[in-house]
């Protein structure tokens, strides 16, 4: 009797390649997804950080924060920042620390959990220097495993 030499695969042997190629879908499709969100959240600290460098040339040659209407901020048209706002905490000339410059970013388009939320970062004015030190504010509504490792929060 001759025996003949199998070709292809069987069923079983499918079956199991389908369940490997399944297990692997379920685990690496919601990490993709976080990885994606945290990818459209770094754009915010990128708007945001489009105006560190003019509020820290106006604090530094007019020894003051300045105002919301002497810095110009607008929301790039599209992408995933919806609103940009700046607030300062006092726009008189800076004689002690303390004062602070806070930005903050709203998301859109990111995704569900994401969209509508906020990021901020928060500039202290070292009073010696007149330079801001900026880090990120702690009133972020965004949550952390979509933040960068310097803007998580507790």
């Amino acid at each position: 009797m001759k025996r003949t030499m199998q070709k292809g695969f069987t069923l079983i042997e499918l079956m199991i390649v389908v369940a490997i190629i399944g297990i692997l879908a379920a685990v690496a499709l919601p990490a993709y997804s976080d990885y994606m969100k945290k990818s459209k959240v770094s754009e915010l600290v990128l708007a945001l950080s489009a105006y560190k460098q003019p509020i820290q040339e106006f604090t530094t040659t007019q020894n003051r924060l300045p105002t919301t209407d002497e810095l110009d901020v607008k929301a790039p048209t599209g992408g995933y920042v919806k609103d940009l706002s700046y607030t300062p905490s006092s726009t008189s000339a800076i004689t002690a620390a303390g004062t602070t410059a806070k930005m903050t970013a709203t998301a859109q388009n990111v995704g569900t959990g994401v969209d509508d939320k906020t990021l901020t970062l928060v500039g202290a004015v070292n009073y010696e220097t007149m330079a801001l030190v900026w880090t990120c504010g702690t009133d972020a509504t965004i949550e952390n495993k979509y933040l960068s490792a310097a803007c998580k929060h507790s």
